[in-house]
């Protein structure tokens, strides 16, 4: 199965980059950005097709913002380096570098391990 989610209109193949949803109590459609997780009674759509979008005669169509993606700052960069900085450092106390806490592999399943600490 393909990571990227494609649009839910027949015979249309581009990646989808907005999600549809109904609330029929409401007679309401919306169109958000595209949702975390595929839903089965959601539709995910390609920029076109969301474009093109109306709703049925007497819904209300209600068009989330849709949050542009901004590139991160040189503080964030920074901070980043020094998370990764810092995760890479000894613990106290563990001059030799050694992990803590030792494990020894009980069993397998697939990718999955089971460890018991050994300390």
């Amino acid at each position: 199965m393909s990571p990227v989610r494609i649009c839910s209109r027949t015979a249309c193949k581009a990646p989808a980059v907005f999600t549809l949803t109904y609330v029929y109590r409401d007679s309401t459609a919306v169109l958000g950005p595209l949702a975390t997780y595929a839903e089965p009674h959601c539709y995910d759509l390609c920029a076109e097709h969301s474009e093109r979008l109306t709703a049925p005669m007497g819904w209300e169509l209600v068009r989330l913002p849709v949050e542009t993606e901004t590139e991160p700052s040189a503080d964030d960069l920074e901070a980043l380096a020094d998370a990764v900085r810092e995760a890479g450092r000894p613990a106290p106390g563990n001059a030799g570098g050694e992990p803590i806490g030792q494990a020894t592999e009980v069993g397998r399943k697939g990718h999955l391990r089971v460890l018991r600490s050994t300390d």
